[in-house]
């Protein structure tokens, strides 16, 4: 009785009043253990993370490509003229309505796809003209092939090849922008080539 009289206390009148006081805060050591898991933690998703990060580079590199065609696409139907989708460099572009020079729209190479490499089918191409009527025009204002496909990928020293999730995009001769995966051969999936 006389333990709990030393740990509860007692008071006069038949009150027993409560003499513990709570922890506030955090010894050292407990705070040592926690930043020691937390930093393990990340160490060991840092490779994974910027995978994730090089890979979220390339489809929006990849998202910025179809958008600028679709654009070029739409811009010439509305107008029912002849509008030229033109790469820039690295994975710059712009939609330059043809005849009047008029630049719709453009996305500088600088706009957050660093590290992203295209390569343009057939090689060299760099234009893709639409006409009034949405579709592709077999030569564009220069006389060259129009563009059919553009990959895009980081480098191997960026990212190994097992790792990066690369993207293709196709423009059919109707017009249609199309993305898709190169690397996936299920014949029933949506996003195969």
């Amino acid at each position: 009785m006389d333990d709990i009289r030393d740990l509860l206390g007692y008071q006069e009148g038949g009150r027993v009043l409560a003499m513990i006081k709570a922890q506030r805060g955090m010894t050292l050591i407990e705070l040592s253990i926690g930043l020691l898991i937390v930093s393990i933690l990340l160490a060991a998703s840092a490779p994974s993370f910027m995978a994730w990060i090089q890979n979220t580079k390339i489809r929006s590199a990849a998202e910025s490509l179809q958008n600028g065609l679709q654009v070029a696409r739409n811009e010439a139907l509305r107008r029912n003229a002849n509008v030229e989708f033109r790469l820039g460099t690295a994975t710059g572009w712009q939609v330059v309505v043809v005849g009047t020079g008029e630049v719709v729209q453009e996305r500088s190479e600088n706009e957050g796809s660093v590290n992203v490499t295209l390569a343009a089918e057939p090689a060299g191409a760099v234009y893709a003209m639409f006409t009034g009527l949405g579709r592709v025009s077999g030569l564009d204002s220069a006389g060259d092939p129009p563009l059919t496909q553009l990959d895009i990928d980081v480098p191997t020293t960026v990212l190994s090849a097992a790792d990066s999730r690369d993207l293709r995009i196709t423009i059919g001769i109707g017009g249609q922008v199309r993305m898709c995966d190169p690397n996936i051969s299920a014949t029933g999936d949506t996003r195969k080539c």
